[in-house]
């Protein structure tokens, strides 16, 4: 397997840290005036979605970590996990809530998602980066809510709740950035 050092830490990479893979998120170049020069970083665990802090110094070394994706199509929740379905081989697979953390508030029956597979075993899942959706709750307008800048509340189909303009009402369909969690459009 490969090895990461300091000199190769920038967003993005992924490491292995006590038997756990990271994802980093950010980082940080420090070059006290005194000492050695380190890094600060925060890593995004795939197993649990937890952000961790940590320092490394110039002889640190971690491995990279292989990871396979596949993409697979929610089916439905069965109460107590995920079930998911492989598009090619139409097995089925489960995935506990933990393990789906944020990606969850996204799920919509039929979407197809991207299951995350370290060592052969599912371990998370990512929803697509850009969705559709329509808003099933949002307070209405007000005669004077034209500014432009100003956003209010907005529950989609899937129950994720984002920022949208004043003009967006209920039935409306609407593009929003799933990791952001940002509204981006209507869409007409």
């Amino acid at each position: 397997m490969a090895n990461v050092g300091m000199s190769d830490i920038k967003k993005g990479v992924r490491l292995i840290v006590g038997e756990v893979p990271y994802k980093i998120v950010e980082f940080q170049h420090v070059k006290p005036g005194k000492g050695a020069a380190f890094v600060r970083l925060k890593m995004k665990s795939f197993l649990n979605g937890r952000v961790v802090e940590r320092t490394i110094h110039a002889g640190d070394k971690f491995e990279v970590p292989v990871i396979d994706y596949k993409t697979m199509q929610y089916l439905y929740d069965d109460g107590e996990m995920y079930q998911f379905m492989d598009n090619e081989t139409y097995d089925q697979l489960g995935l506990e809530y933990a393990q789906c953390d944020d990606a969850s508030k996204w799920f919509k029956d039929g979407i197809n998602v991207e299951i995350i597979f370290f060592k052969n075993k599912a371990i998370s899942v990512q929803a697509p980066e850009f969705m559709e959706l329509v808003v099933t709750d949002t307070p209405p307008n007000f005669k004077g809510d034209t500014s432009s800048g100003s956003k209010k509340p907005a529950t989609l189909e899937t129950g994720a709740v984002v920022q949208v303009p004043y003009h967006v009402l209920v039935d409306d369909i609407v593009k929003v950035n799933t990791v952001d969690c940002e509204f981006l459009g209507k869409v007409k």
